[in-house]
């Protein structure tokens, strides 16, 4: 075969690679955001949210938000929003097309340091059409996975380069590519060791070990400083688990056992979650099982050298799982899918040269058909593994499904149920998080917020001093508390409340619009429209901020602004009823009767029996001389309340002029 035909034949196959990945992937462009990390890095994010500008990118490089220092993420983030605004589908296919571009790049660099075009293309097409990197590439927060494993092999296809023939420049451009994927995320500091097993095979670029080390130097300096960085940024961020709350026993019990777990979901990849809660206990055998047979595989594939591959493949398995096994425990994590993004490309490598030296000539057609097969396999699972991802409410359901003990997925499975006014059903969930979890602060939080709204404010308010009890600087909590104060007739207490939180939080558009709707209320109009117009500034599709300067505006007797913030607060939200009535209360009072009763009957679809909406459609309606409807909305608004103010002067009044008429 020439070398022109042997270009084409790689050519057709990076076609085939491409087109595996945005067809079993092109759903994402359908799917939601989650509420699981995703309000962090994208849809809270106020300087994400501002999209790309030069204070985001000067905030980019000084935060530590979310316990992480990840400058390129964020500016990832920031350039979707420039550019395709808050449309979720459009995220996604970013990360899909990094990931495809990961997967060209990783059968680039193997083809060029092994000589190999079809074993290449099989690691490749595993890396793409694995189940395990659904979470990885599904998971808009985990952009800093699919952005920093694209400059990795990125990082890699260089150094292939550099290693045909070294140069300064070239040794350059593989740091230039090095440094980037570690400011995407600091998982990238293993990359120097990776090098030094693709020296040992199949570059076999030094005749020893320290060789190869000293070469890296430079690598590994960096490594160490933003390793060092990483870990200070994390455990000021509180992610690092304390060894009271993960003893050190367990941790390396369950390192060693989530090594095999890891190789069992590769090889089954089945039961799959966003999150597995970390147990209690591992037994003894178990623990000392998983030991024995992680050094034992380790010492066999070290002294074949005749398999050089087998060492390369299986240390760069779990060499770059060491950062993420959980001897530094970092999150309530047992293990996450997403760990084993770059991991498995090790053992995918092992595989693939394996099966090469295993099989004879008059195997390969069966051997590339079972391979063939696999990969359809995997794409297959891939595909279904992938809808579950849609949104918040079908990922949290599956991990409740397939794990026990998930408090994560109830939490956040009663958090989006919340969102959609299912607010029973969330606290069922909410309950279930707290009993499994008694020392969680979201769930005691999140509880609290959905009693307040079901009117049980006391036991509402107990939950969020729980909550508090737990973590006295979780800003939620004394935002949600400030609300159940109000309710309760302590306007000051509430204003104290969200002060603490928007101090806590100063860019938390939540407690500067509770903050400023206190303020109002309690009199303080100016200091209050301060605050929201604040919120408003830092989001302006938070219909909250809206609806709360809608009130503040009204009760000033600006209503035609008022009714303009309220028409904001419904097309933003059109499922809130409060909205909608205060809408139509605004038009009424500037004789907008049609468009009134209109906003009025929109308020009783979405909330049957709204006694006050009941009422002033029937004001509305007999302002239009429309009587009989109006005495029967009105009527309706008496059964409803009987108590309620006018309505029986009013009913009173239709019906003895209906008399006359």
């Amino acid at each position: 075969m020439t070398q022109a035909a042997r270009k084409r034949q790689d050519v057709w196959i990076g076609i085939l690679l491409l087109i595996s990945v945005l067809a079993v992937y092109s759903p994402v462009r359908h799917f939601d955001f989650v509420n699981y990390d995703d309000p962090d890095y994208v849809t809270d994010n106020t300087h994400v949210r501002s999209g790309l500008t030069a204070s985001g990118i000067a905030w980019a490089f000084t935060s530590s938000y979310a316990a992480n220092w990840i400058p390129l993420t964020w500016i990832s983030h920031m350039a979707d929003v420039s550019a395709l605004g808050l449309d979720s589908g459009q995220h996604h296919l970013t990360s899909v097309v990094l990931h495809a571009l990961s997967t060209l790049l990783l059968f680039a660099a193997l083809r060029r340091m092994t000589g190999t075009r079809w074993r290449s293309a099989f690691v490749a097409l595993l890396f793409a059409l694995h189940p395990l990197h659904v979470q990885s590439v599904a998971w808009i927060a985990e952009r800093k996975d699919t952005l920093s494993t694209a400059f990795w092999m990125l990082a890699l296809f260089l150094y292939a380069r550099f290693a045909e023939r070294p140069h300064a420049r070239r040794y350059a451009s593989v740091m230039v590519a090095y440094c980037a994927a570690l400011l995407a995320k600091p998982m990238a500091v293993t990359f120097p060791f990776v090098l030094v097993l693709l020296d040992l095979w199949p570059l076999r670029r030094f005749p020893s070990l320290i060789q190869s080390v000293r070469d890296k130097v430079p690598m590994l300096v960096l490594s160490a400083a933003v390793s060092v960085v990483t870990f200070v940024v994390q455990r000021s961020g509180g992610a690092v688990m304390s060894v009271e709350s993960v003893p050190l026993g367990l941790r390396t019990a369950n390192a060693f056992v989530s090594y095999l777990a890891y190789l069992g979901q590769m090889i089954r990849p089945a039961k799959l979650a966003v999150f597995y809660p970390y147990p209690a206990e591992i037994p003894a055998w178990e623990a000392m099982g998983a030991v024995a047979i992680v050094i034992g595989v380790s010492v066999l594939v070290w002294r074949a050298r005749r398999y050089p591959y087998l060492a390369t493949g299986w240390f760069w398995y779990l060499g770059t799982l060491l950062p993420v096994i959980g001897f530094l425990q970092v999150g309530e994590q047992a293990r996450a899918d997403r760990y084993t993004y770059v991991p498995l490309i090790g053992i995918a490598v092992l595989v693939a040269w394996g099966a090469a030296d295993l099989m004879r000539t008059w195997l390969r057609p069966v051997v590339a058909g079972l391979a063939a097969a696999v990969c359809v396999a995997f794409a297959l699972a891939t595909s279904i593994e992938l809808k579950h991802w849609e949104n918040t409410e079908t990922l949290m359901t599956r991990a409740i499904e397939v794990t026990s003990g998930n408090y994560v997925a109830h939490d956040n499975l009663g958090e989006a149920l919340r969102r959609k006014r299912r607010t029973n059903e969330a606290i069922i969930h909410f309950r279930e998080a707290v009993r499994i979890r008694p020392q969680s602060v979201e769930g005691h939080n999140n509880l609290g917020d959905a009693l307040i709204a079901l009117g049980s404010v006391e036991e509402g308010a107990a939950e969020l001093r729980k909550a508090l009890l737990l973590n006295p600087d979780f800003p939620e909590s004394h935002v949600n508390l400030g609300t159940a104060l109000n309710k309760l007739g302590r306007p000051a207490d509430a204003v104290a409340e969200y002060r603490k939180a928007v101090e806590l939080r100063p860019d938390g558009v939540v407690a500067l619009t509770g903050l400023g709707a206190a303020l109002v209320s309690a009199g303080q109009t100016d200091q209050g429209l301060g605050y929201l117009r604040e919120a408003i500034r830092l989001r302006p599709e938070y219909a909250d901020a809206h609806y709360g300067m809608g009130i503040a505006l009204a009760g000033m007797q600006r209503v035609g602004e008022a009714a303009a913030e309220f028409a904001e607060a419904a097309r933003i939200d059109p499922g809130d009823a409060e909205a909608h009535y205060n809408l139509g209360t605004a038009m009424g009072a500037q004789g907008r009767m049609p468009e009134a009763v209109e906003q009025f009957r929109i308020a009783l679809q979405l909330r049957p029996g709204y006694a006050n909406a009941e009422l002033n459609l029937g004001k509305a309606l007999a302002y239009l001389e429309r009587y009989d409807e109006a005495i029967q909305h009105v009527d309706a608004a008496l059964r409803l309340n009987p108590s309620l103010p006018d309505a029986r002067e009013v009913l009173d009044t239709l019906r003895a002029g209906s008399r006359t008429r």
